[in-house]
């Protein structure tokens, strides 16, 4: 019984760490360079616009999907660890 609570707290532990993760690297592209650092951005041509434009635009959004399937991979990993496997 205490092994399984143990081995629930180890698994919400690594899923929490893993949003956490995920959550920071979406706000930097999203809220970093997409507002904040855009001034510093601007002297980098993309596509022919400058790179914080883009970020805005399209870089959070394929950021966002490629976080998604980071999060499903991982987790998979996680619960094949944990025996929680489908």
């Amino acid at each position: 019984m205490a092994d399984d609570k143990s081995n629930a707290a180890e698994y919400w532990k690594a899923n929490v760490r893993l949003i956490f993760g995920c959550l920071v690297v979406w706000a930097f592209v999203s809220y970093g360079c997409a507002i904040l650092f855009r001034p510093l951005l601007a002297g980098i041509p993309v596509g022919g616009t400058d790179l914080g434009f883009w970020f805005a635009q399209q870089g959070s959004i394929l950021t966002f999907i490629v976080l998604i399937f980071f999060y499903a991979w991982r987790m998979n990993a996680l619960d094949k660890k944990y025996g929680l496997g489908e």
